[in-house]
């Protein structure tokens, strides 16, 4: 009979691998039970959008590797800032720009708690910990005395609602919160006036208003064409997360208990006095029952019909460590960093394997920085701040009216990174810009600098080495060819 069945079975599932082509798309033995959702990415993020997100924050609370993780990210991605250089080609006008940024950087923050590269830093964290964030674009009055009426107000993502969906009379729809016109384009956010978290705090928690999307910036990762939201960064790690870190404190326990020396004493007379059960001798619980201890050193002598037995609870064994190191491993590839810098064991690293970690994860962090910090939020900060210091005469810009792009031409520049050996990367970039392969700009910008910055400083500098008589060894007039010092006519302090 059980032959029969096999021979049946077998009969219709091989049409069906025929037909499909994939073993992947075929229902066999293996792929049985796998049905995965088919629903479009939009359906999946609002229908588990809020679970996954309080699920995510929980994580990075309690956890320690999440918190890691989101921690070694976001002081990557944007570590001190990424920070605009105009690019205006009137010199003066570049000067007074980025002078004036400067100062407003201070007053960027609405809750006055960082400044704006803080609120980069705040930003790139909500939107890996929540998928996303949202930025208000807020105009302040002249009375308001700051150096460029214009500050930003960041909203976390439950300020957005996931369940406000409607078709509007004009023709316009609301889906997850996010209201478009008939040509799908974004022309308004219906945000919650308080976060729905605080309802307790704020009777008014449920209430939305609309603002429109040109006050509003949605940042976040599309990962499907025609997303509207973003998910948390740790949705395919979280479940792994949370059983390794319950499994991690089970074993934590139980190596505790392996640590408590406990004993159990049997009386085959149940009439003769336990240890320390006699009067003045040892110590009783709430029961009045005697308790008897053993100290260091102590040499204890039993009374006839007493024998002990120790406690021997399981231990952990050998294969722990490397269990963990697997887990972390993929909990690792799942959230796009390094093994290094999630759990910080560099034990097994040498220099080549932890820089070629570090050259794949820098590719992704450079993604990020360019593809969603500059793109979704520092640079339509820019286009407003521009626009708020034209409209209050915080700059002479005249001609902006004729020419806006010399004013909104800005290059981000995020900060550089230090490597495992500099002096090799350094060697490195001297010989390809001594052979033409690189501009020496290039380098200097990839550090985090302005050339024309370090060119009028490194020119101060000489200037003032010169007038004080100073020598060091960079200076090419100090040597000859064959690298021998040139006698200096008039004595000079010299500086290794």
């Amino acid at each position: 009979m059980g032959y029969l069945r096999s021979l049946m079975r077998a009969a219709f599932t091989a049409p069906l691998r025929a037909l499909t082509g994939y073993e992947a798309a075929a229902n066999t033995r293996r792929t049985q039970g796998w049905n995965p959702a088919n629903e479009g990415i939009n359906a999946l993020v609002a229908g588990g959008g809020d679970a996954l997100r309080s699920r995510s924050r929980d994580m990075v609370r309690r956890n320690a590797w999440a918190s890691n993780a989101v921690e070694s990210f976001v002081g990557n991605s944007v570590g001190t800032g990424i920070k605009p250089q105009a690019k205006h080609p009137d010199p003066a006008v570049k000067r007074r720009l980025q002078e004036l940024w400067l100062r407003w950087t201070d007053e960027a923050d609405a809750a006055g708690l960082t400044d704006f590269y803080g609120l980069q830093a705040l930003v790139c964290r909500s939107t890996i910990e929540g998928g996303e964030c949202l930025v208000r674009i807020r105009e302040r009055r002249p009375e308001d005395e700051l150096t460029v009426p214009l500050q930003l107000q960041l909203l976390e993502a439950e300020h957005l609602p996931s369940s406000k969906n409607d078709n509007l009379p004009n023709g316009n729809v609301i889906r997850a919160g996010i209201e478009f016109d008939k040509l799908a384009r974004r022309v308004a956010y219906h945000l919650y006036r308080e976060h729905p978290g605080e309802k307790l705090l704020f009777f008014n928690a449920g209430e939305t208003t609309r603002v429109p999307a040109e006050s509003v910036l949605h940042i976040y990762k599309p990962l499907r064409p025609g997303q509207h939201r973003g998910q948390p960064w740790l949705t395919q790690v979280l479940v792994k997360l949370h059983e390794l870190d319950q499994y991690d404190d089970a074993e934590l326990v139980r190596k505790k208990l392996a640590a408590m020396f406990a004993a159990f004493i049997t009386e085959n007379n149940p009439e003769d006095p336990v240890i320390g059960s006699k009067p003045g001798e040892g110590e009783t619980d709430a029961s009045g029952a005697p308790l008897a201890g053993i100290e260091p050193g102590s040499m204890v002598k039993l009374l006839p019909g007493e024998d002990v037995k120790f406690t021997e609870p399981g231990d952990v064994g050998g294969m722990y460590t490397e269990f963990m190191r697997v887990q972390l491993r993929a909990i690792a590839a799942g959230l796009g960093i390094t093994y290094e810098q999630l759990t910080g064991d560099l034990e097994r690293v040498n220099y080549s394997s932890i820089r070629a970690g570090l050259l794949e994860f820098r590719r992704r962090c450079e993604q990020f920085q360019h593809q969603v910090m500059v793109f979704q939020f520092c640079r339509p900060v820019w286009r407003a701040w521009i626009e708020a210091a034209v409209v209050a005469g915080a700059i002479d810009a005249r001609d902006y009216a004729r020419r806006p792009e010399a004013y909104l031409d800005v290059e981000w520049r995020p900060p550089s990174w230090a490597w495992v050996d500099p002096l090799k990367d350094m060697n490195a970039e001297v010989v390809a810009v001594r052979a033409g392969f690189k501009p020496r700009s290039a380098v200097i910008n990839e550090m985090g600098y302005d050339e024309e910055d370090v060119d009028r400083q490194v020119a101060a500098d000489n200037s003032r080495s010169d007038s004080l008589g100073l020598t060091f060894d960079s200076d090419p007039r100090k040597t000859t060819g064959n690298g021998q010092r040139v006698a200096e006519k008039e004595p000079a302090t010299e500086i290794q």
